[in-house]
């Protein structure tokens, strides 16, 4: 209940938008659609992996940490002298991750908007600060000040802590780096979805397959169907524009392949859903190609 409440109170707090919005905006366009923009923003959304690269690389700075503060405890017994070494190459190799993970992390964050953005700067700082006292701990080891070094590291991981918390609710309540159409469950029986009749070639069509949004498009005069919902931020692709055999979303650009939903550039890092299409006495007939994840 009080980190429920921790959460509100964050979401709140409106002069965090003064902080957040001279941030995201050089974010923006430091991975805006370009020559260097592309290629940066695919690599750090994780297009190019499948899979959101934020959560990933959070898992070095973390676990490096994490190590460090058993390193520390056990640094207090008789022995503790040979794993000094140790919980310093530990916290050293976490400061290292979290740069990585904090580039990754903003860029997954210039998307977002209103209570999430408050809530994604808050996780940012957090993580800044947690960083800032690893990287000081590092400094008073090194300084030959180990007891106050272990202060600050355990003062450092009740941060990382915090942050995690936060980049969860990031992640599982306000739906940032997820699948945006992982629970859309489709059919993998044929239903009939639009007379073959209403869709031109080049169009795009928003129909509904059993309760699922399916964006159905004629290119090339052969017929297509991709899930309709943007995996990644859950904006409706037929909203979007159509070059050749490619989609691009109209809220953040991500371009998926329309034969095959594969995608094509970032931010989305997951493809979409691809149904089998057929033709039954002039009605077209859609069946999911795959089963859904649940």
């Amino acid at each position: 209940m009080a980190l429920k409440t921790l959460d509100r109170a964050i979401e709140s707090q409106t002069w965090l938008d003064r902080v957040a919005g001279p941030v995201q905006q050089v974010v923006s366009r430091a991975i805006q659609p370009g020559p260097i923009g592309t290629p940066l923003r695919d690599v750090l959304d994780g297009t190019w992996l499948g899979h959101p690269l934020h959560p990933a690389l959070t898992d070095v700075p973390v676990g490096a940490w994490t190590t460090a503060f058993l390193l520390d405890a056990l640094s207090y017994l008789p022995f503790g002298r040979r794993v000094r070494a140790g919980a310093d190459l530990a916290i050293g190799l976490g400061v290292a991750g979290a740069l990585g993970s904090a580039v990754s992390g903003l860029a997954d964050w210039s998307y977002t908007r209103g209570p999430s953005r408050r809530l994604g700067i808050a996780h940012g700082l957090t993580n800044v600060a947690a960083t800032a006292l690893y990287a000081g701990s590092l400094a008073l080891r090194r300084g030959g000040n180990r007891p106050l070094g272990r202060g600050l590291a355990a003062l450092g991981y009740g941060v990382v802590l915090l942050g995690a918390y936060l980049g969860a609710e990031l992640a599982y309540r306000c739906g940032i780096g997820v699948h945006h159409a992982a629970f859309e469950q489709g059919s993998t029986d044929f239903v009939g979805v639009l007379p073959e009749a209403e869709l031109r070639e080049g169009q795009m069509r928003r129909v509904e397959a059993a309760g699922m949004p399916v964006l159905l498009t004629r290119w090339g005069g052969t017929i297509y169907a991709i899930g309709d919902t943007c995996a990644h931020l859950g904006c409706s692709l037929a909203e979007g524009t159509l070059e050749g055999d490619v989609v691009t979303c109209p809220c953040h650009g991500s371009q998926f392949r329309v034969t095959d939903g594969e995608v094509v550039r970032g931010p989305a890092a997951f493809s979409e859903s691809r149904f089998d299409v057929r033709v039954v006495n002039g009605q077209i007939q859609v069946r999911r190609a795959e089963p859904a994840c649940l």
